[in-house]
């Protein structure tokens, strides 16, 4: 008798198409990108770790968590990193690739810092990781499951890891399709919320299943496409300087404006641009960058769920403003 054998027979669940994850199965699957850097951390054993200004506040639970002492640092409006940080043996540093189009800067912290750099893809799903890097990606931010994360790095935690449920994470995904984002919104911060000060689990069952599901080759084709198209419409008029290659596959194209009403005239055509980040205005000076790129950069939708359609209407919204 096979006691483990799946279930067979019954009520029906979600039908999904089954492939490859992008990741593999070389990287750890985790609840959370939050605790991949808490993994990290704790293993790794830092006295103190280089994080941005200009970053999430979910970056610092895990410090808080751990104990961790950090100390940030600037960029410039290159997203390089504008100080002269020299590391300790017992010190990291964590770069974000910001809106998945940074990755030349990522290689040359890599050589530069070595094993004590950690590298945030959060932002670059599809960004390939160095071999004896740590790097963590979210997959949320890319795609429509309520949690996951997967990291990279070559050290062991020497207890078992227990697998997270995330069924109960869903009610905004579902609500979306069944009415519309601004119904589903309540229940998106509601699910956010819940996501804080969770424990390292492993990543959901339901998550990996959905993870299964997607089409990899085509979300790299569409966002590649209405990417470019902004900026072929856009660039002149965008602030922000953007390095295009091939190898990126960006989360958003980064609109960095001098206008104050363009997010609000966006909004008002369900144009849905997040601010990143408003916290970045309580450890920062009003005059820095930092402030300047959280105030005016629109992060504008190119995902694989738009096609040429949408961006032609982005982009008739922006120039109607100019």
């Amino acid at each position: 008798m096979l006691i483990n054998m799946h279930a067979i027979g019954g009520f029906f669940s979600l039908e999904l198409p089954y492939g490859a994850t992008y990741h593999g199965d070389k990287a750890m699957k985790l609840n959370t990108g939050r605790n991949c850097l808490e993994y990290i951390l704790m293993n790794r054993h830092y006295k103190n770790v280089y994080i941005p200004y200009y970053t999430c506040d979910a970056v610092f639970e895990p410090f808080e968590k751990l104990g961790v002492k950090y100390t940030f640092y600037h960029i410039n409006q290159s997203f390089e990193i504008d100080n002269n940080i020299t590391l300790n043996s017992d010190e990291g540093l964590i770069y974000t690739n910001y809106w998945g189009i940074n990755n030349h800067h990522v290689a040359y912290y890599a050589k530069k810092y070595g094993n004590r750099l950690i590298v945030d893809n959060t932002q670059a799903f599809f960004d390939k990781h160095i071999d004896g890097i740590d790097t963590f990606y979210s997959c949320r931010k890319f795609f429509g499951v309520p949690d996951g994360a997967y990291l990279y790095t070559d050290v062991n935690y020497s207890e078992d890891i227990p697998i997270s449920y995330s069924y109960d994470l869903t009610s905004y995904l579902l609500k979306r399709i069944d009415l519309s984002p601004e119904a589903a919104y309540d229940d998106f911060h509601k699910m956010e919320h819940r996501l804080s000060n969770l424990p390292i689990r492993k990543m959901s069952s339901f998550t990996d299943r959905m993870m299964h599901s997607i089409n990899y080759s085509e979300c790299i084709e569409k966002r590649k496409r209405n990417f470019n198209l902004l900026h072929e419409s856009l660039e002149s008029s965008n602030q922000l300087r953007i390095p295009i290659s091939d190898n990126n596959v960006p989360m958003i194209y980064p609109y960095l404006t001098g206008s104050m009403t363009l997010r609000e005239m966006l909004i008002n055509n369900r144009v849905f641009v997040p601010k990143y980040w408003p916290d970045v205005e309580k450890w920062c000076n009003n005059n820095e960058v930092e402030v300047y790129l959280t105030n005016h950069i629109l992060p504008l939708p190119i995902d694989q769920r738009y096609g040429v359609e949408e961006m032609l209407y982005i982009i008739n919204i922006i120039k109607s403003c100019l």
